[in-house]
């Protein structure tokens, strides 16, 4: 008899799912598994990580979807199975005992995830198993969108008129599962056990606080409120106090929604503000295929020349940015933010990234990998190149000279200081028209909002208008 394994990966759903459909379409019995792989788990610098809770939530519910989709269509036991150490030993040695021809996994395209899959592909093919990955979490992958020159893009707009001219119904077709679920396969009786999130060697988190909906149907609620608003998405989408946004980023992330879904979805709504966001999505694309193409621009500049830049040695001043008190109240509302619920809005992750670059002159690595450590979302490919367009050493970045006031920032984007209250409590009864630069404040109005500048909130790091001049003097080496 056929057998395969779909091996999930950030996937984590039972419907429009590529690699499954085709298993189910190509084989007459499909084990499903997943990995939590420790050669990821034991680098994180923190046993307590909502992310880890969150895959482990989206985890046990696909295994209940996949046991209930084969239930319906009249077997008994099947589920996920659920493994626990190195991917590319787990994987190969599964296999092997299921007896499996095949496996089956939805590419991924970081480095390392690629060097994974090479490990486990030949270590498969000893076996006389085949390898075989599928293209899942894009519309468009790798070399599938080229200038006429059949050249990789290096800039975001004509990617994206290419990528739309090229987008035809077919390509957001759902891959089918429910009719294939009769060949699932029951799980080995000594693969019965789901491990606890202790038994992974991690902590539960205030994820339930922070009222993040996780697996399908956290993704799916958060899907169907978007598209209830998404035509206003153009104009709210940049204030971080409204509801604007989607807030599928995480879902996005781990593939607990389906990106062919969420694009037909907003192009069916049809509305400026649906198209907006098709064009943000977009973005994704682009940086993954940026990635895919230049893999060096994960520790280096995309533009090489930008490596000559000479970035400040101030751990004092990354340590105030990172902790909120740069005294820039959007600046340390943003990060605030990121401390305490893994998210921050897509504007505010702008701003606090020209800040850490063009204000306090540091390293964009630093910022990167700092976001990387705490973002709910945090995926390689989006974060190096929003980092890499904030700092300018991009591709299609922000050119080196447009540099974010942060307080002209605020006063655009959170004008009645409502986000930055909330974040920055100690700043609750200052007046409006001092909520963006609050060092303006006399004496005596500090005394009445009940702070002191210096004392209960800091005085500014940096004066924005210098640095922003020691800021072109240091970019001034790419030039020539």
């Amino acid at each position: 008899m056929k057998t395969a394994l779909v091996w999930f990966r950030r996937d984590l759903r039972s419907v429009d799912h590529a690699a499954l459909s085709h298993a189910l379409t190509q084989f007459e019995r499909v084990h499903c598994a997943f990995v939590f792989d420790t050669a990821i788990l034991d680098a994180l610098p923190s046993r307590c990580d909502r992310r880890v809770e969150f895959i482990w939530h989206s985890v046990v519910e696909l295994d209940g979807a996949l046991a209930e989709l084969a239930a319906a269509a009249g077997v008994q036991g099947a589920g996920l199975i659920v493994v626990h150490g190195r991917a590319d030993d787990e994987i190969p040695a599964l296999a092997r005992e299921l007896g499996v021809q095949a496996v089956l996994a939805n590419r991924d395209y970081e480095p390392e995830a690629l060097a994974r899959d090479a490990r486990v592909a030949q270590r498969l093919a000893a076996d006389g198993i085949a390898f075989r990955a599928f293209k899942d979490q894009v519309v468009f992958e790798c070399d599938e969108v080229l200038t006429r020159e059949g050249r990789p893009f290096s800039v975001y707009t004509p990617y994206r008129n290419a990528w739309r001219r090229r987008l035809e119904p077919a390509h957001l077709a759902p891959f089918p599962v429910a009719p294939h679920a009769h060949r699932l396969a029951p799980r080995p009786s000594a693969r019965q056990t789901m491990p606890t999130l202790a038994a992974l060697g991690f902590e539960r988190t205030d994820l339930t606080g922070l009222r993040l909906p996780t697996g399908m149907r956290g993704g799916q609620a958060l899907a169907d409120d978007f598209i209830g608003r998404i035509a206003r998405y153009r104009e709210a989408r940049d204030y971080p106090a409204r509801k604007g946004v989607s807030y599928l980023s995480v879902h996005l992330r781990f593939g607990t929604v389906s990106v062919r879904e969420l694009y037909a979805r907003a192009l069916a709504e049809g509305s400026d503000g649906a198209q907006c966001w098709v064009d943000e999505l977009i973005w994704r694309e682009f940086f993954q295929m940026i990635l895919w193409h230049h893999p060096q621009v994960v520790d280096a500049s995309f533009r090489p020349e930008y490596d000559r830049v000479r970035w400040e040695d101030d751990p004092a001043s990354f340590a105030a940015w990172q902790e909120g008190r740069t005294g820039y109240p959007i600046v340390d509302a943003g990060m605030r933010q990121l401390r305490q619920s893994g998210y921050m809005h897509n504007r505010l992750r702008m701003v606090t990234a020209s800040f850490l670059t063009k204000d306090l002159g540091i390293d964009w690595r630093l910022g990167e990998r700092h976001f990387a450590a705490l973002l709910n979302d945090y995926d390689l490919a989006a974060n190096n190149g929003g980092w890499q367009w904030a700092a300018s050493t991009g591709c299609d970045a922000q050119p080196y000279f447009r540099i974010f006031n942060p307080v002209t920032q605020s006063e655009r984007f959170d004008p009645t200081g409502d986000f930055i209250r909330r974040y920055v409590p100690e700043l609750a009864r200052v007046p409006t028209r001092y909520i963006h630069a609050p060092w303006l404040m006399s004496a005596a109005d500090q005394a009445a909002a009940g702070v002191r500048i210096g004392r209960d909130y800091p005085a500014p790091l940096v004066d924005h208008a210098a640095a922003r001049q020691r800021t072109l003097a240091r970019y001034a080496v790419v030039k020539g």
